[in-house]
């Protein structure tokens, strides 16, 4: 991954934003071509702390046969991403620019077991269930030991050593605060959840500026912000 210091996340802060994400594309090289697979995961650690992470594919996927336990794979993590345009700048002579967040991980993956299956689909479904509270979750308990036992057939788990974590977070660090506040009016005004959603972490960045109500009816340039 190509990240100018500037918008280099941390360490902690990439696995942060992997683990709450929970879903990426895996990549890996089949000696001739990339094969990639956009899917769920969710993060562990091994007992020396290392980094794990694990999901599943269907069994018939080409992914597979690459999964030796010692080829190096790619996950790539994405969240919100959004066009920036030059007129909402405060400072003249500027060029459009795309701001998102993104992790990339990097590591070995190798084949779950069929007794580690089982405790995957639990924590992966108890993951993404807790988002949805108060519902009561859903666990495969809700299944039939018939139907459990043909959908658990039907897939093959994975689990990713993570070796190296790369993070890039592109929030616009690098302008004045008056630009990052225009900015950030501006996206808070879209249509698009993913320009409101990068608006909110680029608050999150300065919560000490002064910033305009996305509701408000000042026009999308926001430029009457400090």
């Amino acid at each position: 991954m190509y990240t100018p210091p500037l918008f280099k996340s941390d360490r902690a802060a990439s696995l942060a934003f992997a683990e709450a994400r929970g879903f990426g594309t895996v990549c890996a090289w089949d000696g001739k071509r990339p094969i990639a697979s956009s899917l769920p995961f969710y993060l562990g650690y091994a007992d020396d702390g290392t980094p794990q992470a694990a999901f599943h594919v269907a069994r018939h996927n080409p992914l597979l046969r690459l999964a030796d336990g010692t080829s190096s794979w790619l996950m790539a993590v994405n969240g919100a991403d959004a066009y920036v345009s030059p007129d909402w700048y405060a400072s003249p002579d500027q060029v459009p620019t795309w701001l998102y967040q993104s992790v990339h991980l990097t590591g070995s993956v190798r084949i779950l077991s069929a007794s580690e299956l089982g405790p995957h689909l639990d924590a992966l479904s108890a993951k993404f269930e807790s988002w949805l509270g108060p519902k009561p979750p859903w666990t495969t308990s809700k299944m039939t030991a018939g139907r459990l036992d043909a959908m658990k057939k039907a897939i093959v788990g994975l689990v990713m050593t993570v070796d190296e974590i790369e993070g890039s977070f592109k929030l616009n660090q690098h302008r004045s605060d008056v630009d990052h506040a225009v900015v950030t009016n501006a996206l808070g005004l879209q249509s698009d959840a993913g320009a409101r959603a990068i608006g909110e972490q680029m608050v999150a960045l300065r919560p000490q500026l002064n910033y305009i109500s996305p509701s408000a009816s000042e026009p999308a340039d926001g430029r009457n912000a400090p």
